[in-house]
């Protein structure tokens, strides 16, 4: 007979799409540090103060290409998100060492891991051209949009893992 120790030992070395049909999105020890975490409420916060920040400077952007003007706003609000960005980061890297025990692709969040790769890439990419001059303002304008196009994709998967886990605490 397999105990439940070693079916979590073993749902925690499946594949990251198969771990969550195995156990759900937190084993129990894991809720509870989640829960005791101070950063949880960190990320709690610093979650939709990043969306409300995304949607100024998605503006902005917008403003930019559709009039020319206000270009240094739409500049320095992309700065202002890609800050914001990269606090969430960090923050959510230590979250996830204090819930999963690594800083990184645990198995819960590989995916949305992932994701959040590909954006803190496109923004920091951003922020060298910027600095550089390699773009031109319009081109620069595409890149954060396509930064914040995967940005959007990427909280959404943070909303739908969100969901599931709510759905998960209250069938326990």
């Amino acid at each position: 007979m397999v105990t439940f120790q070693e079916s979590q030992a073993q749902a925690h070395a499946m594949p990251p799409g198969q771990r969550g049909a195995a156990i759900g999105l937190y084993t129990p020890e894991e809720r509870a540090r989640r829960d005791a975490s101070a950063w949880t409420l960190v990320q709690g916060v610093l979650a939709p103060v990043q969306f409300l920040v995304f949607l100024i400077s998605l503006g902005l952007v917008l403003r930019y290409l559709a009039t020319g003007e206000g270009l240094a706003w739409a500049h320095a609000s992309i700065v202002v998100k890609t800050g914001v960005l990269y606090t969430i980061m960090v923050t959510g890297c230590i979250w996830e060492k204090v819930v999963f025990g690594r800083y990184l692709f645990a198995p819960a969040f590989f995916w949305e891991d992932v994701v959040s790769m590909g954006v803190i890439a496109l923004h920091t990419a951003y922020l060298a051209a910027l600095v550089t001059g390699a773009l031109g303002d319009e081109a620069l304008m595409g890149l954060a949009l396509a930064a914040y196009a995967t940005y959007v994709i990427n909280a959404v998967q943070f909303l739908l893992k969100l969901r599931a886990a709510r759905l998960q605490e209250a069938a326990v």
